[in-house]
């Protein structure tokens, strides 16, 4: 007998038959990928605004910039990241729009892949696939997606950050807030 048969071992009648094959449902979550909700929350709400940050900075800019090129180029391959994170999230294209500007494209693009990350199931995903079934989890390239997305924001920051000197300040406002705001007493 070979180690990958099953030996018989008698079971009681009123048992159920025991199986081989894995379930989805029940294997167990996978360490390094974080839950749906969460990726959600970090999508929608810090990277939405972060972009609508970037993107107003890159509206502002002169059209005769020197370097407005190369901003083009890095809000390009934020956009494909994030038409890239919509379709690991569920397998549907954007409708694309043309003649729209760079950051209306980036704006839908955004909003599509919110759309898709929430269709997601909760409780299925990050889980390995059954074994069986030889297929990969759809869960580890999405987080690569959303590395990928956060990585291309940052490069466009870093450029921006050149030729708009309040972008820091804008992008740190609002992160800390406090329970009980400083009282202003006048210096005596």
């Amino acid at each position: 007998m070979t180690s990958t048969v099953a030996t018989d071992i008698p079971q009681a009648a009123d048992a159920p038959a025991k199986t081989l094959m894995e379930t989805w449902g029940r294997n167990e979550p996978m360490r390094h990928i974080p839950p749906a909700s969460w990726i959600v929350r970090k999508v929608d709400g810090d990277l939405r605004r972060r972009i609508e940050i970037v993107c107003e900075s890159f509206d502002r800019l002169e059209v005769d910039n020197t370097r407005r090129h190369e901003v083009d180029h890095l809000l390009t391959s934020l956009c494909r990241s994030l038409e890239r994170l919509a379709e690991m999230a569920k397998h549907g294209r954007a409708p694309s729009h043309p003649g729209a500007t760079l950051t209306i494209k980036v704006r839908d693009a955004l909003h599509h892949a919110v759309t898709n990350l929430n269709t997601l199931d909760e409780s299925l995903f990050g889980r390995r696939y059954p074994f069986q079934t030889l297929e990969r989890s759809k869960a580890e390239p999405l987080v690569g997606c959303l590395l990928a997305a956060i990585d291309a924001l940052h490069r466009c920051v870093a450029v921006l950050r050149d030729l708009d000197p309040g972008l820091d300040e804008r992008l740190l406002e609002g992160l800390v807030t406090l329970q009980q705001p400083l009282r202003q007493q006048p210096i005596a």
